[in-house]
């Protein structure tokens, strides 16, 4: 799921834009450890290793949360769900994040798909200019803007609707090196993404294919390029502190494993392992400032010992499985907050997909047996 030169005639420093984030809370002072199963539309069923067709993928202020139910973008307040107003009720898509002050960020689905922004209420969502599909990745921050590729992959900044930066490649990038996804941005300004090189060296015929993560500062200073983690380093989330959670991947093997990069970047990757249950795992969210990371923990799709498992790490000691919400059902983590609350998806005991979210999550993580 990531230079910076500003745009033309819009030289932006987005830090200095950028309004500050309240104090961070470790966790709600009083909550009851649960899963919370939210409203939810048909079609409910779960595949492994596919996107799912529930989940909460982002968790706003109070009891706003935001994601995808039966394929459609939503959201919800407490348990109840809420549709996107799409101008066709049969388009498909999810609503991939939301910030502090209720602004949401999706996409529409499908050959004419496009990102849009959205906020409750509003007659419809506003499509963002020059965006489009497949599987465009997008984030917002609390000072609205909102970054990520266009249709003709041009990485960009957009505030307001209008684009106010473009994302440059570092100057020592090498030849056929793109931007392959823009995927997080901070409470500062500071951007996350991924690079791609695929090039054939025409004196030699070796063939370059790699990818790499880059930090675009959010002062506007060139980005910053980042250790891989080995083969296909898919970086995810970043923490207003710089941290930076993803996982490795292994494409025809279904392989993953979490991994973490720590400013200032100058070190490798480093991984803490996976589930103790589990061979492979993923992290896909950390919270803004408690260092709490959240995934999913996989079997290879075909041999399945366990289900998949939302899984947690709280910055140190091994990984942590959260509670399935039935005993032999799947579920997955998507999203986590600095209240403690994590989003995702749960197979329930009749073997329908719902979305979810643990209060307390922490309180309610814990290490298997094997």
């Amino acid at each position: 799921m990531r230079r910076s030169m500003p745009a033309a005639g819009a030289v932006i420093v987005l830090a200095g834009l950028v309004t500050a984030a309240g104090p961070a809370v470790a966790a709600e002072a009083k909550c009851t450890p649960k899963i919370q199963v939210l409203g939810h539309l048909a079609p409910d069923t779960y595949v492994p290793d596919t996107m799912p067709t529930q989940g909460v993928l982002d968790l706003g202020t109070g009891n706003l949360a935001v994601g995808v139910s039966g394929g459609k973008p939503v959201y919800w307040t407490g348990t109840t769900l809420h549709r996107v107003p799409l101008h066709d009720a049969t388009l498909t898509g999810e609503v991939i994040a939301v910030n502090s002050g209720g602004l949401m960020v999706g996409r529409v689905n499908g050959e004419n798909g496009y990102l849009f922004t959205y906020r409750a209420g509003n007659a419809a969502p506003t499509p963002l200019p020059g965006t489009g599909w497949p599987d465009i990745e997008a984030d917002v921050n609390d000072a609205g803007y909102v970054t990520s590729l266009t249709v003709q992959g041009v990485a960009t900044v957009w505030k307001d609707g209008q684009k106010v930066r473009e994302l440059r490649l570092p100057a020592d990038s090498g030849p056929g090196t793109r931007i392959k996804m823009i995927t997080a941005i901070n409470t500062a300004g500071d951007i996350l993404g991924l690079a791609e090189q695929d090039y054939e060296v025409p004196e030699t015929g070796e063939h370059k294919l790699g990818n790499y993560p880059l930090v675009w500062p959010a002062d506007g200073s060139p980005a910053r390029a980042l250790a891989p983690s080995g083969q296909d380093s898919y970086v995810q989330d970043m923490d207003d502190s710089g941290r930076v959670t993803g996982y490795d991947w292994l494409g025809p093997a279904h392989q993953y494993r979490p991994f973490v990069w720590t400013p200032p970047y100058t070190g490798p990757a480093s991984s803490p392992g996976v589930l103790n249950t589990h061979p492979y795992g993923t992290f896909e969210a950390i919270s803004r400032t408690t260092n709490v990371s959240v995934g999913t923990a996989k079997f290879h799709p075909e041999s399945q010992t366990l289900p998949d498992q939302a899984q947690l790490w709280p910055g140190s000691g091994p990984v942590l499985a959260l509670p399935r919400l039935s005993p032999n059902g799947a579920s997955t983590a998507e999203a986590v907050s600095d209240r403690d609350r994590v989003g995702g998806s749960a197979v329930n005991a009749k073997g329908r997909l719902r979305p979810v979210i643990w209060t307390c999550a922490s309180k309610q993580a814990y290490l298997p047996k094997k």
